[in-house]
């Protein structure tokens, strides 16, 4: 009986590093959140090292799995069963860049003349470019959600990016 409470234990504990180390990058960097230089590398590493820190913990959730499901009730396979759907989710969104999911491009980017935009103030801070006669500007406060837009100013193909 001690034993089965230390295995379940060391799951549990298994799951929660699994879960942490793939989830903590995606809370810690977003846009207009407060961002260190610390939490910024600390989310880095995290995403270096989850597909492999996830591999390696979902083959010891597997056997932990395996062990307590011999000798186990109907109710604690159901957990079990449960308790590995969010390990392989982890597992696979390891995986994923959901940087580029959080920051696409702008599909379909549309432009005005400065007398006729309503959506930025006079003190909103924007990007601005240059070349020729032409000159364009993209509100920070809009580029911060997509950081790309594809746009040719003065006849030059230019990608501003935040």
């Amino acid at each position: 009986m001690r034993n089965r409470k230390i295995l379940w234990l060391s799951l549990l504990v298994l799951i929660v590093i699994v879960l942490a180390i793939v989830l903590t990058p995606v809370f810690l960097i977003m846009p207009f959140k407060a961002q260190t230089p610390r939490i910024v590398e600390v989310s880095y590493l995290m995403r270096r090292w989850s597909p492999v820190v996830t591999i390696l913990a979902s083959l010891l959730i597997l056997t932990l799995t395996v062990m307590l499901w011999l000798g186990g009730r109907w109710w604690s396979r159901i957990v079990l069963v449960l308790l590995l759907v969010p390990v392989f989710a982890a597992t696979w969104l390891a995986r994923q860049n959901h940087f580029e999911w959080m920051f696409s491009p702008l599909p379909n980017p549309a432009y005005a003349s400065a007398a006729e935009t309503t959506f930025v103030n006079n003190d909103d801070r924007v990007m601005s470019v240059t070349i020729g006669n032409e000159s364009v500007a993209y509100p920070i406060r809009l580029m911060g959600y997509h950081h790309v837009v594809q746009d040719t100013v003065g006849g030059t193909p230019i990608v501003a990016t935040y």
